[in-house]
């Protein structure tokens, strides 16, 4: 296990008095760090600028960002959109989740989230929010939504009204710049932004408790914008026991297993 290092734009500096002295301070415990393996490479659309990510008997639901956002369901197998909804001009597509038939997706600085029929994307309703959208995802009964600071909040389902918040911590320290979320065997598993790591939350308490390394995930030579074409997306096949990850305007999608702690 090792003590994960994430640059410091991620992790927060608490500002504060000097520390004490090293013996008094207690060791923090070590967040073990997974390594991955491709199980496959399947072909993504290299123009989806990729927000959030879901699977739903067997098909990929995605949200994309820029002009224009999209909402999107794609065939596993070869990437083929098979329905896309465009978002009007003023909202910049983010994270997305589904359940029982609802797609719930958000824009980034309007406060206006989306509702949408899973099966054919068509328009159910609207709902607002508080601050920045960035990624989403549920429990089972709540919502789960990150705005790029160290706190997730948590929202009710039927009336998308706030129900609580959680800080995220790492080493103790806040972690910042959660992206795209995933609820997975009762963790929330996000990207954080601009790195190759993906960490895994308790929600309960907003520790880290693990954190997977992607580093090398997609070829460099792939990767056109190392700032923009970032790690961003995970969707976890729960029936399958299936786990797929890509990036903003990546070529390729993976299903990978994890490997480790190291």
């Amino acid at each position: 296990m090792l003590l994960l290092a994430l640059p410091a734009s991620a992790a927060a500096q608490s500002p504060g008095p000097a520390p004490a002295s090293p013996s008094a301070q207690p060791a923090p415990t070590p967040v073990p760090v997974y390594g991955h393996e491709v199980v496959r490479t399947l072909p993504h659309d290299p123009t989806a600028f990729t927000q959030g990510l879901v699977i739903r008997d067997g098909v990929l639901i995605e949200s994309t960002g820029r002009n224009p956002s999209s909402v999107r369901r794609v065939r596993l197998e070869d990437g083929v959109v098979l329905q896309s909804h465009e978002l009007d001009p003023e909202y910049f597509g983010e994270g997305l989740t589904e359940k029982d038939g609802r797609v719930f997706s958000l824009s980034w600085v309007n406060g206006v989230g989306f509702i949408w029929d899973a099966d054919d994307l068509k328009p159910v309703s609207r709902f607002a929010y508080a601050g920045e959208g960035w990624g989403l995802t549920h429990d089972g009964t709540r919502l789960i939504l990150s705005d790029g600071s160290a706190t997730l909040r948590f929202l009710d389902f039927d009336t998308q009204a706030e129900t609580g918040r959680i800080a995220v911590t790492l080493n103790g320290r806040p972690l910042r710049k959660l992206n795209e979320l995933e609820w997975i065997d009762g963790e929330v598993w996000a990207n954080v932004w601009q790195t190759d790591y993906i960490v895994r939350i308790d929600p309960a308490s907003g520790r880290v408790v693990g954190a997977i390394d992607l580093t090398g995930l997609l070829p460099r030579d792939q990767i056109k914008d190392p700032l923009d074409d970032v790690l961003n997306g995970i969707a976890w096949d729960a029936q399958n026991r299936r786990l797929f990850v890509t990036g903003k305007n990546w070529p390729s999608l993976f299903e990978i297993r994890l490997t480790g702690p190291r």
